[in-house]
């Protein structure tokens, strides 16, 4: 099968198309996933950098990437929740490729109203967003929270979701996404770039910071006291949290199960709104990450692996 391989670690020229990678097969408990789209995150390319070597321990040569829709191949033994034909999203480790397996627990069922570009976005996107506000921020209707980087690959999804659950959103974004972060519903939209969000902010229940740095140092002090910070970048600083009287989490707990399908169906209604950056093919993945890493896209970036 045709895969992409990674046999040194550095930038994204190291991602190169090989051809006959062995296709892997399903063992007891696994399903094998044939792979339309895969997610270009960036974890992806963090690991690939080789910034990671210590949490995600890889044997050279591998295949990147997690995220991924795709269709059920074939199920390993005791497998009872998927069978071959079935439409699924979530993790597949190696998604750069035409073929994955993974553990039944970690795939979901589409809806029948979602496509397979949409439904690519969700893991290390919406599941991120829905990760930070509910399952660590615990936000709740009526409370008030501040999103940075909200027109980002996991901003986005977190504007809509607070939103849905009826919070009061306040996103910082630069000048040139304030009006797409106002679409996407929320009710205050500072421009970081001409403006210091902690002029305009204060006594907000929760902070979700996607950028690390001065911009979670500056965020402390909008928080009200017992209110939480959740970075999605780097464990915050248990010191600036005692200080400050809040809560301080990394985003490392999961959504279950139901809290992706939740998440599918308000994609699938038009509820929840997927903004694809870009799509490339598998053979221009370095062009995918080099993408990535500018930081300058809006929205997410995907890998179509093979047509349907």
């Amino acid at each position: 099968m045709k895969a992409i391989q990674v046999h040194q670690y550095g930038g994204p020229e190291t991602l190169q198309l090989e051809q006959e990678v062995h296709k892997p097969q399903p063992v007891a408990g696994q399903v094998l996933v044939r792979i339309q789209y895969a997610g270009a995150i960036p974890l992806d390319w963090k690991i690939r950098n080789g910034w990671l070597q210590d949490v995600f321990v890889k044997k050279l040569p591998y295949t990147p990437g997690t995220a991924m829709s795709g269709i059920v191949e074939s199920v390993g033994e005791g497998v009872d929740t998927f069978q071959p034909g079935d439409r699924v999203f979530g993790n597949v480790n190696g998604s750069y490729a035409e073929y994955g397996v993974a553990p039944a627990q970690d795939l979901v069922h589409l809806p029948d109203n979602l496509s397979f570009e949409d439904a690519a976005t969700i893991k290390g996107g919406a599941e991120a967003a829905w990760k930070a506000l509910f399952t660590e921020g615990e936000l709740e209707a009526g409370q008030t929270v501040l999103i940075h980087a909200a027109a980002g690959g996991v901003g986005q999804y977190a504007v809509q979701l607070a939103k849905w659950k009826g919070a009061h959103v306040i996103a910082t974004a630069s000048g040139a996404n304030v009006e797409f972060v106002a679409s996407l519903g929320a009710d205050q939209v500072i421009d970081y770039k001409t403006t210091l969000f902690e002029e305009l902010v204060s006594h907000v229940d929760l902070v979700v910071e996607a950028v690390g740095g001065e911009i979670e140092d500056r965020s402390w002090g909008v928080l009200k006291r017992g209110g939480k910070l959740v970075s999605l970048t780097q464990l915050p600083s248990a010191e600036k949290a005692e200080q400050y009287g809040v809560t301080a989490k990394f985003n490392s707990k999961f959504p279950t199960s139901e809290d992706l399908y939740t998440i599918a169906q308000l994609m699938g209604e038009g509820s929840l709104r997927s903004e694809i950056d870009s799509i490339f093919p598998l053979s221009e993945a370095n062009q995918a990450h080099a993408k990535s890493e500018s930081r300058h896209g809006r929205g997410r970036i995907l890998l179509k692996v093979q047509s349907v």
